[in-house]
């Protein structure tokens, strides 16, 4: 049984959402998966969180175990990319220097910096690491204690804060089809 889209390296890409936590790059990268996958493309989700669990078990939070962490997700990233799927990579990846290391790896990517001021990120934290973070109670949490450098070039930057879910999934779309992934637009 042939395909619509043949999976080629030429098919392959690694969409990686960076951007603090809260930002809106996991929901953003689900709302992304359900059109492509629709679409007919072999999508696969890698988040920070998910990985973090299950690839990276037993990393700290030091920048070398957040570097490692990173490294193992772009990795993965980068080898099923040149087997033909699209993926979507949501980690916060704080380090700009780590991300253009894994990125250049990559046969084609698109990174996507995902952004809300701080005080939007607070109030849409339901777990309440930021407050936690701000009270001194988690150490090297990234946006408060420890940096998070952001993108210079990004090929994306969505404001969550100013913008609705279907207004960054638009560009989104509009970014891919830079790329010659098209889907038909609802």
């Amino acid at each position: 049984m042939r395909t619509a889209f043949p999976t080629t390296s030429r098919s392959g890409l690694v969409i990686w959402f960076t951007g603090l936590s809260g930002a809106g790059k996991t929901t953003l990268a689900r709302a992304l998966a359900t059109v492509l996958q629709e679409a007919g493309y072999p999508v696969e989700q890698l988040d920070g969180d998910i990985v973090r669990e299950h690839l990276s078990k037993g990393l700290g939070f030091s920048r070398e175990d957040r570097d490692t962490n990173i490294r193992r997700i772009g990795f993965v990233a980068n080898l099923l990319a040149k087997h033909g799927v699209i993926v979507l990579v949501s980690a916060i990846s704080p380090y700009r220097a780590t991300r253009t290391e894994v990125l250049a790896a990559a046969p084609r990517k698109l990174e996507v910096f995902v952004e809300a001021p701080l005080e939007v990120l607070i109030q849409r934290d339901v777990k309440g690491l930021y407050a936690k973070a701000l009270r001194g109670e988690i150490a090297q949490f990234t946006g408060i204690s420890d940096p998070y450098e952001p993108p210079l070039n990004p090929d994306l930057h969505l404001r969550t804060d100013q913008m609705t879910l279907r207004a960054c999934l638009d560009q989104l779309l509009v970014a891919l089809e830079r790329l010659d992934i098209t889907v038909r637009r609802r």
